[in-house]
């Protein structure tokens, strides 16, 4: 006779999602290199926080568009479906003209437009009672536990927006809100000296040097 286990007395089976709140949340995370995973990583991170009934949102700084492969990446399906987890890509497609022809003006409006929401984001987790749990479903300007600022180090490597500002979004977090910063090939050393945590994801082979694209389920 098989024992059939109630999956609800699983210690290791899923459980329902209750807002909470983190008890050492409040550092400055630095992901940059010229290699893959550091989007990943920020949303791996991501996850498992919201997994755990924390407020997090994703400010997506260089990706857009609409009716294209960035319009339909699995992790927007996956952030969709999770409790406590929102996003939002402020981009324009194209990643800086390379993909579209689009001009810089119009690459200079879109990062232009996310650092003003970035801000927007920082302050109103400045308001939060970070030390609570906070709506799940709430609005992020009403305060969130972790932000990720996807691809602002390349906004600020390609000359979209300021280093200065960036540093600026470091100095004016609240202590409490735990701040996930990505992207950029060459070392931000203005922010990896301000940071708790700096990984640098490094290339060492990448099948798009043998002519591989994109591919569904690894890259979007």
């Amino acid at each position: 006779m098989t024992d059939a286990t109630d999956a609800t007395d699983d210690p290791l089976g899923p459980r329902e999602i209750e807002p909470s709140a983190p008890e050492e949340f409040g550092l400055v995370q630095v992901w940059w290199g010229d290699g893959k995973g550091k989007t990943t990583a920020a949303l791996g991170m991501a996850f498992r926080a919201a997994g755990h009934g924390y407020r997090v949102h994703v400010l997506q700084f260089m990706k857009g568009g609409t009716g294209t492969v960035e319009d339909v990446r699995g992790e927007y399906n996956a952030m969709a479906a999770m409790p406590g987890l929102s996003y939002e890509n402020a981009g324009h497609y194209g990643w800086h003209g390379f993909m579209d022809g689009s001009d810089d003006d119009e690459h200079d409006a879109r990062a232009k437009g996310a650092l003003r929401r970035a801000r927007k984001l920082i302050e109103g987790a400045g308001e939060a009672d970070l030390d609570a749990p906070l709506p799940l479903d709430g609005d992020p300007t009403a305060g969130v536990h972790m932000l990720v600022l996807d691809e602002v180090l390349y906004a600020a490597n390609r000359g979209l927006i300021d280093p200065e500002d960036v540093i600026g979004l470091i100095e004016d977090k609240p202590d409490d809100l735990e701040l996930v910063l990505t992207g950029g090939h060459d070392r931000p050393e203005y922010v990896t000296e301000r940071a708790d945590l700096v990984t640098e994801v490094g290339k060492e082979r990448h099948p798009i040097e043998a002519g591989q694209g994109a591919r569904k389920g690894t890259e979007f």
